[in-house]
C-alpha cells in the first residue's frame, strides 16, 4: 500500500511531482488542466521529459490525473455530454504521454434525464471515451457521494456501468472513504471495513479496485454530502483508517489524501505510513 495526496500542479505539470517529494508522497494525484474549465496545456515531449524526471527525482512510485468537476456523462445538454467525453478521453492521451497510472472522473448526475437513462448514457460515454483508446493510462470510475441524482453512488450502479461498458474489463474503479460514507457504506471500525469491502468484492470484485481518496468525513453516516475533512477528525474516525490500512485485501491499493489543502495533510500522511510500518 502506497500513500499520496492531491497536489497543486501550477507554474507546470512537472512541479506535481516536486510538490509530492517535498510533502513525502509516494503516489500523487492533480489535474492536468484547469479543474473549473478551460484550454489544457500542451504536453510536448520537453513536457513529458521534465515530468517523468520529476517523478524519478522525487521517488514518486505512480501519479494519477483527476478529470475536471464539470464532467457529466448523464446530462440533458448534449454539449455537456459531448464535451465530457471528450475531456476524459483527452485526459486519458495527457496521462498516456506523461506516464500517469490512470485517470479517474465521476460519472455526473441525471437529474435532467432520470436514473434509468442516465445509468444508460452512462455506459454510451463509457464506449465512446474508450473506442479506439490505445493507451496505457486506465480509466477509473469514482464512486460518488450520493447527493441528489448523482450517478455512481452505490456499488449496483458501477457494476452496472462496468458491465453495460463494451471495454468494461479495461476499466477500475477509485472507492472514495467520504463519498462511500456518505453514500451508506460503513467504515468506522475493522468489522464495518470488511463488510463494506467484501460487498465490494461481491458485487464488483476487488481486482478493479485501484485507487482510493482516503478523506473522513464532514457529514454524519448516510448523509449523502460531498464533505471532506482531516483523518481523525471526522465522522468515520481513526479506527476506520486504521481498519483500512491493516486490511490484507486491500495491499495493493494505492491511497491519496483529498482532505483540506493546509498543515493537517501532511499528519494525514504521517498517521497513515506509522500505521502500514
Amino acid at each position: 500500500m502506497k500513500f499520496g495526496a492531491h497536489v497543486s500542479a501550477a507554474g507546470g505539470l512537472w512541479n506535481a511531482p516536486v510538490n509530492a517529494g517535498k510533502m513525502g508522497c509516494e503516489v500523487l494525484q492533480m489535474f492536468s488542466r484547469p479543474p473549473q474549465g478551460g484550454n489544457p496545456s500542451m504536453i510536448t515531449e520537453e513536457v513529458a521529459a521534465k515530468f517523468k524526471a520529476e517523478i524519478q527525482a522525487n521517488k514518486i512510485e505512480r501519479a494519477y490525473i483527476h478529470t475536471p468537476y464539470f464532467i457529466n456523462l448523464a446530462s440533458g445538454t448534449d454539449r455537456i455530454v459531448n464535451n465530457s467525453i471528450s475531456v476524459i478521453r483527452q485526459e486519458l492521451e495527457r496521462g498516456t504521454l506523461l506516464g500517469c497510472h490512470a485517470v479517474m472522473f465521476h460519472p455526473g448526475s441525471a437529474k435532467d434525464v432520470g436514473e434509468e437513462k442516465g445509468i444508460a448514457m452512462v455506459i454510451d460515454g463509457l464506449n465512446k471515451v474508450m473506442d479506439g483508446y490505445e493507451g496505457s493510462c486506465q480509466l477509473l470510475i469514482e464512486i460518488s457521494a450520493g447527493a441528489g441524482a448523482v450517478m455512481g453512488d452505490s456499488f449496483e450502479e458501477i457494476a452496472a456501468f462496468l458491465d453495460g461498458a463494451r471495454r468494461g474489463e479495461d476499466i477500475g474503479v477509485c472507492f472514495d472513504t467520504q463519498h462511500a460514507f456518505a453514500s451508506g457504506y460503513d467504515l468506522r471500525n475493522a468489522e464495518a471495513v470488511d463488510a463494506t469491502f467484501e460487498k465490494f468484492d461481491k458485487l464488483i470484485g476487488l481486482e478493479k479496485l485501484i485507487a482510493s481518496h482516503c478523506n473522513d468525513s464532514k457529514v454524519e453516516f448516510n448523509g449523502h454530502k460531498d464533505r471532506h475533512e482531516h483523518l481523525g477528525k471526522g465522522h468515520i474516525g481513526l479506527d476506520g483508517f486504521r481498519a483500512i490500512v491493516a486490511s490484507k485485501k486491500l495491499r495493493h491499493l494505492d491511497l491519496i489524501l483529498e482532505t483540506p489543502m493546509d498543515d493537517g495533510i501532511e499528519a494525514d500522511l504521517a498517521f497513515l505510513k506509522a500505521e502500514r510500518d
